[in-house]
C-alpha cells in the first residue's frame, strides 16, 4: 500500500453531475489516470484501469461507453462495471472491482489523500 500525499483534483462544482471525468494525477510518484464521479455532494474515484486487461477505460482520452443502464464498459473486452462500488458485473472480470481511491471533501474542494 502506497500513501498518497494530499492532491487537490478539482472545485466540486467543475465535476458535472452522474458523468464520469478523467484526470490525469501524480500519485505516489507516478502519472496516473484517476476516475471521477460526482453524485449530489459525494465524489468517487478510481484508477482508470480495467482489472482484467490493465487497459485504460475510455475510448478516447475522457470519453467512456456507458451501457443503457449506466453502467461503464470496457472498449478492449466488453467487461461493465456498475458504478456504486466499480464491480464488474458482466465480461472476463465478473466479479473483480476497479481500484477505488479515497476521496475526501474540504472547501468545496475535491481531495485525494490516504493510501492505495
Amino acid at each position: 500500500m502506497n500513501l498518497l500525499p494530499t492532491t487537490v483534483v478539482a472545485a466540486i462544482d467543475q465535476l458535472p453531475e452522474g458523468q464520469l471525468v478523467e484526470r490525469e494525477l501524480s500519485l505516489a510518484g507516478e502519472l496516473e489516470s484517476v476516475l471521477l464521479l460526482r453524485r449530489g455532494g459525494q465524489v468517487q474515484a478510481w484508477l482508470n484501469l480495467c482489472p482484467h486487461a490493465g487497459r485504460r477505460l475510455d475510448y478516447a482520452p475522457g470519453q467512456f461507453l456507458l451501457s443503457a443502464g449506466g453502467e461503464l464498459v470496457c472498449p478492449v473486452h466488453g467487461a461493465t462495471f456498475e458504478l456504486q462500488a466499480g464491480v464488474c458485473t458482466a465480461g472476463p472480470c465478473r466479479g473483480q472491482s476497479l481500484k477505488a481511491l479515497p476521496v475526501q471533501l474540504a472547501d468545496g474542494q475535491v481531495l485525494l489523500s490516504g493510501s492505495c
